[in-house]
């Protein structure tokens, strides 16, 4: 059974046994600790637990999700994290549950947009002086980028040495001049590129080439959680035994079970554990692994990169900006540029979300919450200049929060694609879980939730192997509902 070690245990207790560790072993059953609340740790308890294994989960937070963050302050929901299911379609492992849940997604591209997450279909771009550039001009440049991204291919595939998406457009442009912009389509370019550092959440100079074509895309496009995420969170997490405000300090592995050691010195030990845990904090070396963990994982933690996208979401009187799904500012740079999604389009509630992405964002996290939310009206402004305050504003901080340390992983220059694989495989009694664990679909939520169904599988076999009651025909997630095929709501307007 998952036990405490000291007498002053948490409140929260549900439907879990907890003894001393003075207490006889008769009651002896199959346990493990869940560490992180987001999306794969919920889904892995959820899956041990139906399983009838004894969980307890440990959630650093006072709430669950991670950097899936529904947020209702303004009397309605928005995402302050992930917003979007990346491929609405029936193989989207997350696509029943939704469906079941009836959850309305806003369709915002089909399967081969350039933005990656938009089509050019409902948009208006804007220059720094608040003029809107010409859609045919907008159309041409994008097919410009699409044909720059096609010669970068090339680039790779005559190069052994990995390098940046930066540099391969340099080399790109020496070889074809006739790819060069100038001028207005120059900035556009810029704002293309934006948007691609956006999907990554990085800079181009840090972004692999032989790496960012490497992840795979779910067909049906990209829509957007109209009802945000908690409900998905919500109903994995029903009736498990969550420990908010755990953190996790220490873990020890024995060759019978770990011992999880919290913030206030609090103990847990199990047969098992799932870790759970964002990338960035697993960078930061907060968490001790003792023993430590192999050379392989470590590196593997070391050479994975994670990116910084935050959301400043601003909540407007009234609606003063065209009917598009987003807004954009063109600029010399991609750092000068801007992109602002219209919530309205897809929720009716009047509110724009400015996502700055890589040094950006990293830069906007050194302001206080009242001056980035002034600099993101300013871009604004810059554009529409009759533009009315907003009347209330959200801010994220993903890289500085303590519990993520960054919003999701990306493949640095010069390291290999299989440094997701690396992340996710086993060490002893210990099972790794998380979207950078996810070698087809990092970044992701259904990713990450795809992991934590694995890892609780793999960890599942282990813990009954152990007690000698392993059932290879009974998978994790067992039999108790048949999956139910329900079409997901995904609409445009």
């Amino acid at each position: 059974m998952v036990s405490e070690s000291k007498s002053n245990r948490p409140q929260l207790r549900r439907g879990l046994c907890y003894s001393n560790e003075g207490r006889g072993q008769a009651t002896r059953s199959p346990s493990v600790i869940v560490i992180g609340g987001g999306i794969a740790g919920v889904a892995a308890a959820r899956a041990l637990h139906d399983a009838s294994i004894q969980v307890v989960l440990l959630e650093s937070r006072d709430r669950l999700g991670g950097r899936v963050h529904t947020d209702f302050s303004f009397g309605f929901p928005v995402d302050l994290g992930a917003s979007w299911l990346h491929g609405v379609c029936k193989e989207n492992p997350l696509a029943p549950l939704i469906g079941r849940l009836g959850l309305p997604l806003y369709r915002t591209s089909g399967d081969n947009s350039v933005l990656y997450d938009h089509d050019l279909e409902s948009y208006a771009l804007y220059d720094m002086d608040g003029n809107q550039v010409p859609q045919e001009l907008v159309t041409k440049v994008g097919e410009a980028f699409e044909n720059i991204l096609k010669e970068t291919d090339k680039v790779r595939l005559e190069n052994n040495e990995d390098m940046s998406i930066l540099r391969a457009f340099s080399i790109v442009f020496e070889r074809r001049p006739d790819l060069r912009l100038e001028g207005l389509a120059h900035k556009v370019l810029q704002w293309y590129l934006c948007r691609m550092e956006g999907w990554f959440a990085a800079d181009s100079e840090t972004i692999s080439l032989k790496g960012w074509d490497q992840e795979e895309l779910l067909p049906g496009g990209h829509g957007l959680m109209v009802r945000g995420y908690l409900p998905v969170i919500n109903t994995l997490a029903k009736g498990l035994d969550i420990r908010l405000g755990h953190r996790v300090t220490k873990i020890v592995r024995h060759y019978n079970g770990v011992k999880v050691t919290v913030e206030d010195g609090r103990t847990f030990m199990a047969d098992a554990a799932v870790v759970a845990i964002p990338l960035g904090v697993l960078k930061s070396k907060t968490i001790m692994f003792e023993p430590k963990l192999p050379d392989w994982k470590e590196e593997a933690i070391k050479d994975l990169g994670v990116g910084i996208e935050n959301k400043i979401v601003l909540n407007f009187e009234q609606v003063f900006w065209p009917k598009v799904e987003f807004l954009g500012v063109v600029a010399e740079t991609s750092y000068g540029c801007s992109y602002f999604l219209n919530l309205h389009k897809a929720t009716g509630h009047p509110v724009l979300v400015y996502m700055p992405a890589g040094k950006l964002a990293r830069d906007i996290e050194k302001m206080s919450d009242e001056a980035a939310a002034n600099f993101a009206f300013m871009q604004l402004k810059k554009i529409l200049p009759d533009a009315s305050a907003p009347i209330q504003y959200l801010v994220s901080r993903w890289g500085s929060d303590i519990n993520s340390l960054g919003s999701y992983s990306y493949d640095t220059v010069g390291k290999p694609h299989e440094l997701y694989e690396r992340l996710r495989i086993p060490v002893d009694n210990l099972f790794f879980a998380g979207e950078a664990t996810s070698v087809s679909y990092p970044g992701s939520v259904h990713g990450a939730f795809s992991t934590g169904l694995m890892a609780a599988e793999d960890c599942r076999m282990r813990v009954l192997e152990r007690y000698g009651e392993l059932d290879l025909f009974q998978p994790v997630m067992g039999t108790e509902e048949a999956p139910v095929s329900v079409p997901l709501l995904i609409s445009r307007i």
